[in-house]
């Protein structure tokens, strides 16, 4: 069987690679491995239509193998994760694709740390799956049981409101919550700081989650940031663990420099934990260099917040995260939160009484191009002759002043590429020959 754990969980278009069937075998085989019959693992979705009946078959499996499964409803992953680990769950289920558009859905296991599994333990639950029927379970009175609790969201809520009074702020600012997880609980955070909000697209009807807003397209709140005149717009994924921030003139931050903000900030201040700051090797080589020069260290990983958060518990990094908008401030949680990252950003508005374009403008950026080309075989690249030479020709054209990073996606059937260097029309062009070349060798 394929390998079904990426880089975040579990993902396929519902109902056609991610079916009923194989949530209740993933249901079986997590009860199996995280949880013992009589404890409880807690269960969030999204807001795709799909949700409720992947939750359905998910709780079905669970509750075969006599695990009690708390249903918090439509709620972030930040808060799914937050509850596991805070209210001493066995383990958690987020249903959800992220930023993926509506007809995708996804399913992620959290320990009970409330952090993702590591590769070995992802593999065991997968062998289990293959084989779940003998896996056995209990008769009717073991059987687990269903409940529906408000009580972990209200608990998350009342913890993200403490961490927002301690960013005072009577700014003006926008918030897209993509018709996802975020629509019901990221304005009252974010007002708990003082904060004039102006909530847009947080009308889930199950179909219209990232539909042309949210963090994978921040255009659209650039345009509401710049009309309304608002200090800065901040735009969520379909969960809320990502957020795009936009600043005063309507133009979008680039998600390094929304890291580089809050590591300067924190590093002037003193509160920087380690004076260090981990991202993936997917960020821009200024940033890099931004937080040297300021006098902080930086350490690389493979792309994926799980190897984020590894590197940062193991050096005691105050602060890491992906371009992509996942970003991780460890004294507030240990995934990616959009509504903390928000917080952060508005709270150094706030108490610099500086601009976001001119805080963001500190952190230099060099040419790069991502590129992201749908192919039948992405994980052959590596071993396709005519791309590999390409690779190495345009490595030996940027002369050691550049990178080139390929790698399969972890959530989509695409090959990803990376090119960076200090000239924008070399990077361009290698870009642009490499895509290409992927499309026509990979298809």
């Amino acid at each position: 069987m394929p390998r079904l754990f990426g880089t975040d969980g579990i993902r396929g278009v519902a109902n056609v690679e991610l079916r009923a069937p194989l949530a209740y075998a993933l249901g079986r085989a997590t009860a199996a491995r995280l949880a013992a019959p009589g404890e409880q693992v807690l269960v969030g979705r999204d807001t795709r239509r799909s949700g409720p009946m992947l939750e359905a078959a998910l709780a079905a499996g669970l509750m075969s193998m006599g695990v009690d499964v708390v249903r918090m409803g439509v709620v972030p992953t930040p808060a799914l994760a937050w509850a596991t680990a805070a209210l001493g769950f066995r383990a958690g289920v987020m249903v959800s694709a992220s930023h993926n558009p509506a007809d995708d859905n996804g399913l992620k296991v959290l320990d009970a740390d409330g952090r993702k599994l590591d590769e070995a333990r992802e593999e065991e639950i997968e062998g289990l799956m293959e084989d779940e029927a003998g896996l056995g379970g209990p008769g009717n009175d073991g059987l687990g049981r269903p409940i529906d609790d408000a009580a972990p969201l209200a608990a998350w809520m009342a913890d993200r409101m403490r961490i927002a009074g301690l960013f005072r702020s009577d700014l003006p600012v926008c918030l897209d919550a993509a018709h996802g997880s975020a629509s019901a609980v990221a304005a009252p955070i974010v007002a708990a700081t003082g904060a004039r909000v102006d909530l847009r697209y947080a009308d889930p009807d199950g179909r219209n989650i990232n539909d042309g807003c949210g963090a994978t397209h921040p255009e659209a709140l650039a345009a509401i940031v710049a009309a309304q005149g608002a200090a800065a717009g901040f735009a969520f994924d379909g969960d809320a663990d990502r957020c795009v921030a936009v600043d005063e003139r309507g133009e979008v931050v680039d998600g390094d420099r929304l890291i580089g903000i809050i590591a300067l900030d924190r590093l002037a201040r003193g509160s920087l934990d380690a004076g260090s700051v981990v991202v993936s090797i997917l960020s821009n080589a200024g940033l890099v260099d931004a937080i040297q020069a300021a006098g902080g260290r930086v350490e690389r990983t493979p792309v994926g917040d799980r190897w984020i958060l590894d590197a940062m518990l193991r050096t005691g990094a105050g602060v890491g995260g992906e371009k992509s908008g996942h970003v991780i401030v460890r004294e507030h949680a240990l995934c990616g939160d959009g509504i903390v990252t928000a917080l952060e950003v508005l709270g150094i508005l706030a108490r610099t009484g500086r601009p976001l374009s001119e805080l963001a403008a500190r952190i230099p950026l060099y040419p790069q191009e991502q590129r992201a080309v749908r192919v039948a075989r992405r994980e052959a690249w590596a071993e396709d002759g005519p791309l590999v030479a390409a690779i190495r020709e345009a490595e030996a054209e940027l002369a050691g002043r550049g990178r080139i990073v390929v790698r399969p996606s972890g959530t989509e059937p695409s090959l990803r590429i990376m090119v960076e260097g200090p000239d924008a029309g070399l990077v361009r062009r290698i870009a642009d020959e490499l895509t290409a070349l992927a499309g026509e060798r990979l298809r």
